[in-house]
């Protein structure tokens, strides 16, 4: 498994995120090139123990996580994960999330949820002081109707936009569409949180709320600054 793009600030955060990874652990893992280069740095790590146990939140860090040796293990509620590690497309003052951007969302909250902490590796460039400066909202919603339940999402968030890929619909792992929705620069986003759960047709939203205990974002120049919900 290799990664042509090691940039200084990926390694200091994936190198953080390894340091919290101990022996006999059973981790979630997200999706991203952050968390690919950290089950980088673990496999090289772990190459004389026995394989790192693994629940993975996409097809592709799956596939990944097996060509590296892990053992993939299926979450089926006879356990909880010691740890999550994912990263973040934004992140606020905070610790508030906006992910999805790489469609796995759904999975992602659910491997979250079914750990005992969870750690957000990114970069410093992720970092906004509002959530929605520069990234949209993704929510996930199923095919069935998916143009009205548009229509019934635009009086949270006006503006929803169904994601493409070569030029059809973005389908996700789980067989639904994410429509990518601009957030008001006055957004609640806790409001926001449960309001757009009740939208029938609506999967899951990319708003990940109270749920990072730290996130270990790496700097240009190679440092690490660590953010915490309390600043």
């Amino acid at each position: 498994m290799t990664n042509d793009d090691h940039s200084p600030a990926r390694e200091a955060a994936a190198g953080a995120a390894v340091d919290l990874v101990e022996p006999g652990m059973t981790i979630g893992l997200g999706s991203g090139r952050a968390v690919w280069r950290v089950m980088e740095l673990l496999s090289e790590r772990d190459e004389d123990t026995p394989p790192l146990r693994v629940a993975v939140a996409s097809e592709r860090t799956d596939a990944r996580a097996r060509e590296a040796g892990m053992e993939v293990v299926a979450l089926d509620g006879s356990f909880a994960l010691d740890l999550a590690i994912d990263g973040a497309d934004e992140i606020d003052p905070r610790l508030r999330l906006i992910k999805g951007g790489g469609g796995a969302l759904l999975r992602e909250k659910i491997v979250i949820a079914a750990s005992r902490r969870f750690v957000v590796v990114a970069e410093t460039a992720k970092k906004v002081d509002r959530l929605g400066e520069g990234f949209r909202l993704p929510v996930e919603v199923v095919r069935f109707a998916w143009q009205d339940t548009a229509r019934r999402l635009s009086a949270l968030l006006p503006g929803a936009a169904l994601r493409m890929s070569d030029s059809e619909p973005y389908v996700t792992d789980e067989g639904h569409l994410i429509l990518d929705c601009p957030l008001a620069p006055d957004a609640d986003p806790e409001a926001l949180d449960s309001e757009i759960r009740r939208v029938p047709g609506v999967v899951e939203h990319g708003l990940f709320i109270g749920m990072a205990e730290q996130a270990l974002l790496g700097t240009p120049e190679g440092g690490l600054e660590v953010l915490r919900p309390g600043g």
